[in-house]
């Protein structure tokens, strides 16, 4: 039996109030995470919303040396590639602060999506409860890249990662956690920007069973999204 959704949604009228709140959260669950067992384990959002926010992060006060980065998907380009999801937030954050290289898990997606799946989750074997993941929604209603259409990996015993190889937009190939991985999580957090979001939005609210809604950790998910979505 697929488990039920628990949705909390926070609405916030602009991106940059919404961006406070998640730096505020992201904080707490760090502090938290370090006082309880002395490791923050954290997956990173790919796409334009979170890059904004991660340059925030920049100067928050925290134990750097005990993040660990993961990342819920990445694009199949060669691992220096600018557009790759890891590129990303080297550049705008990861580049600017002393969390050690070592505790930085790129996906290896330049090996190919199959490949790099397997190696994936090889990494993540020994990995039990992430204790945050960054999600955000796609126009489609997609999360990581688990699309509309495809097996988004989520019933017990799914695969850790699932390669993907007909993502809607360039490139095509791709790697991502799977709704079950994903799920493994002490607190999910979607980010969610930009008018063009309004649909899947309303068909999210609707209990429609797009790909967001395949995530659903034992505590639920907090969707931090900008009021402008539920207006009209």
């Amino acid at each position: 039996m697929t488990p039920t959704q628990l949705c909390r949604w926070y609405l916030f009228s602009s991106v940059q109030s919404l961006q406070t709140e998640a730096v505020s959260m992201i904080s707490l669950a760090a502090e938290q995470a370090i006082a309880g067992s002395g490791v923050f384990r954290l997956v990173l959002a790919g796409g334009n919303t979170p890059r904004a926010l991660y340059e925030r992060l920049r100067t928050l006060k925290t134990n750097w040396e005990a993040w660990h980065i993961y990342f819920g998907d990445e694009r199949c380009l060669p691992a220096a590639d600018s557009e790759r999801n890891s590129s990303m937030a080297r550049d705008a954050w990861l580049d600017h602060v002393p969390v050690p290289q070592k505790q930085v898990y790129a996906i290896p997606a330049e090996m190919g999506a199959k490949a790099a799946a397997a190696a994936y989750a090889v990494t993540l074997k020994q990995v039990g409860e992430f204790d945050l993941v960054l999600l955000g929604l796609g126009e489609d209603g997609h999360t990581a890249s688990l699309f509309p259409g495809n097996d988004l990996g989520q019933g017990v015993g799914s695969p850790v990662a699932l390669p993907v190889f007909d993502a809607p937009k360039a490139p095509a190939e791709r790697v991502s956690l799977s709704a079950w991985r994903l799920s493994q999580a002490k607190q999910v957090l979607f980010l969610v920007t930009g008018e063009s979001k309004r649909e899947a939005v309303m068909n999210w609210r609707a209990g429609a069973h797009i790909p967001a809604h395949a995530i659903t950790p034992r505590l639920g998910v907090d969707v931090l999204a900008e009021s402008i979505l539920l207006e009209g």
